[in-house]
């Protein structure tokens, strides 16, 4: 039998298949299992206590759609859903469109501009409370800074903001607006600086405007940033408690009590947990559908 010349490299012998799946297990194991552990296990439970009857102390009764039927007729579901409603459709807005003027103002080569950037996005770091106690002076009806500049300004009668039914809502949206747009305001400019510069350099030169530019390059170049921007804003201003919890707490009244809120107080304080379970399923399913329609939409678009 002929023996392998002396020098000539041999052909390294390849692992297993079965040692590279495991290896690959290995890394994603832990996280994977800490997801189940505390995310989708407690996901799956609240989804089969949403048709029983259970106050964590006896053991849960099958009631069926009860739960639901209850919900349909209980006033205070209605209100909170409007109020929730009512909250995504100024926060989303108004804190995409803030977010997308900051990256555009601060996308520029200016001495001091990472000052800026950090100033803005510090907000969204900072302690939500700090943020919320801080705001509710601001908005104090009689010796707040707000109240007192339009005074100043002329306005004979401002708005008393969270002590009012009318107002405590635009404040806690202005005040989450304040919050966010810092975080936003990032992923805009990542996308703004994926942008190349050859084409406002190619529209200049064929006569296009600041406005045009902006509408014809800019805009269509963030679509998959503003997309995920979009959705991240709808999941985030659905599931809206702690900073509704600290600035208000649902009230004056029931004038900022949202969904969130409500599964808290039946679960957690009437110790209602089917009944809340049920309201959280209802909260969920709204959230999915408007996340599909989003991605539909999107698509007829991209298409």
């Amino acid at each position: 039998m002929t023996q392998p010349a002396q020098g000539t490299p041999q052909t390294p012998r390849r692992r297993p298949p079965w040692r590279d799946i495991l290896i690959g297990w290995s890394f994603i194991l832990p996280n994977f299992l800490g997801f189940a552990l505390f995310t989708l296990v407690p996901v799956l439970a609240a989804f089969a206590l949403a048709f029983m009857d259970w106050d964590s102390y006896g053991s849960p009764s099958w009631v069926g759609l009860e739960n639901f039927q209850r919900l349909w007729n209980d006033e205070n579901f209605h209100v909170a859903l409007r109020n929730t409603l009512y909250y995504a459709g100024g926060h989303i807005p108004l804190t995409l469109v803030a977010a997308l003027g900051l990256a555009l103002a601060l996308d520029r080569k200016l001495r001091g501009v990472e000052l800026f950037r950090t100033a803005a996005f510090f907000p969204y770091v900072t302690s939500l409370v700090a943020v919320a106690l801080v705001w509710n002076m601001l908005f104090n009806p009689t010796a707040g800074p707000v109240n007192l500049f339009l005074e100043w300004i002329g306005v004979q009668d401002p708005p008393r903001w969270v002590a009012s039914t009318d107002w405590a809502m635009p404040a806690v949206i202005l005040t989450s607006v304040w919050r966010d747009m810092g975080y936003y305001m990032v992923l805009y400019l990542a996308g703004l600086q994926t942008i190349p510069r050859e084409y406002y350099e190619a529209a200049r030169v064929d006569g296009a405007g600041a406005w045009q530019r902006f509408w014809n390059i800019t805009l269509p170049s963030l679509r998959p940033t503003t997309f995920f921007v979009l959705v991240m804003l709808t999941i985030q201003s659905f599931k809206v408690l702690d900073l509704i919890v600290v600035m208000t707490d649902g009230g004056p009244g029931r004038s900022t009590l949202v969904l969130a809120q409500l599964v808290y107080r039946e679960g957690i304080r009437e110790g209602q947990f089917g009944y809340s379970s049920a309201i959280a399923l209802v909260l969920f399913l709204i959230v999915f559908t408007v996340t599909v329609v989003q991605f539909r939409i999107n698509e007829r678009r991209s298409s």
